[in-house]
């Protein structure tokens, strides 16, 4: 396979793609990061980020769910049983459109993944934004088996940080090197966290989420905020989909697909991003579905891999399952198989 080329215009037809929402009726200049995370038997990391038609490098160039180029960089964080620390994750970031990184070709089809998260960054499109290694996603510190990647924003969040810095750990403070909002958000996660487990997760979500609103309320600085978050740890992924509105109302209720802008610009567009849900796609045999995200379906309890993403990515989008705004989304590889949990956060 070759990397696609950036031809203004161009849409490829390709297998495993999905109609998506017509770029009519969308406003153009909203931003979209996209996550892909995987958990299940190894397998060639090409065959997740390379070979299927709507990889998530030619996302980068030909995003159908929303229509704008990710331009800003991207990354992956991996872990293997071929590597020689298959505790650690390998990290991957290139500070440039992912369809255009030379190196692609040449570092994926080395390697393979039992456990994967993989990020293209979404920015403004203007000299302001920082283009740099230190910016990509996935984030990875020392002192916790947990990395992130984020699709989403926390408005003002320097401002923020007067009132959430106090609550933030040192050996996780210190290790902060760009300047992002996601890395900032990853700190305060891992400050808040008193374990690993399902139950402490979803605790440390919903604290830092009431951490946030706090300090909005506090220094007056209401925003939309949108969290969809992807944690990944060897053989575990956590997918938390959450946030407040413009008013700091954790509770938001809507049709993401109702608010979006019709022809004549009427709609919400940020609010219909923030009710959006994230996907989850379970099955087995996902190696035998070549140049496609495809699995094949079984019983609950049977899978042997999990696919969580921003959007489907098979034709086939009722196979998918939605985790909805409020929701998060607890995947294990236990004995082989995928024990799947979905909760509403309570915040």
């Amino acid at each position: 396979m070759r990397l696609a080329t950036p031809i203004p215009g161009h849409s490829k037809p390709g297998r495993g793609r999905r109609t998506g929402v017509p770029a009519s009726r969308q406003k153009r200049d909203d931003k979209m990061c996209r996550v892909l995370a995987y958990v299940g038997p190894e397998i060639p990391l090409d065959a997740l980020l390379l070979e299927p038609e709507n990889s998530l490098i030619n996302q980068s160039l030909d995003p159908e769910l929303h229509p704008n180029l990710q331009l800003a960089g991207w990354g992956f964080g991996i872990w293997s049983e071929t590597l020689l620390k298959p505790e650690d994750p390998l990290l991957y970031h290139r500070p440039k459109a992912a369809f255009y990184d030379d190196n692609a070709e040449g570092i994926i089809p080395s390697l393979c993944a039992s456990t994967l998260l993989a990020h293209v960054r979404a920015s403004g499109y203007d000299a302001s934004v920082v283009q740099a290694d230190e910016n990509c996603h996935p984030f990875s510190y020392d002192g916790t088996p947990w990395i992130i990647a984020h699709n989403g924003g926390l408005p003002k969040w320097r401002h923020l940080q007067k009132a959430l810095l106090p609550h933030c750990k040192e050996e996780f403070l210190g290790q902060m090197r760009g300047t992002t909002d996601t890395e900032f958000l990853y700190v305060l996660l891992l400050s808040v966290l008193e374990g690993d487990t399902d139950d402490e997760v979803q605790a440390g979500f919903e604290k830092m989420l009431g951490l946030i609103c706090g300090a909005m309320k506090d220094l007056d600085l209401p925003g939309l905020t949108k969290l969809k978050i992807a944690l990944a740890a060897p053989g575990r992924i956590v997918g938390a989909n959450f946030g407040c509105d413009r008013d700091g109302n954790t509770q938001v209720e809507g049709d993401c697909e109702a608010l979006r802008p019709s022809d004549d610009r009427e709609g919400d567009m940020a609010k219909s991003m923030l009710l959006e849900p994230m996907y989850l796609l379970l099955g087995k045999n996902f190696e035998d579905h070549e140049g496609t995200y495809d699995v094949t379906p079984c019983p609950e309890g049977e899978a042997t891999c999990a696919v969580f993403a921003s959007e489907p990515l098979t034709d086939d989008g009722e196979d998918w399952d939605r985790i909805e705004f409020g929701q998060i989304v607890f995947l294990e590889k236990v004995d082989g198989l995928i024990r799947k949990e979905v909760r509403t956060l309570n915040v």
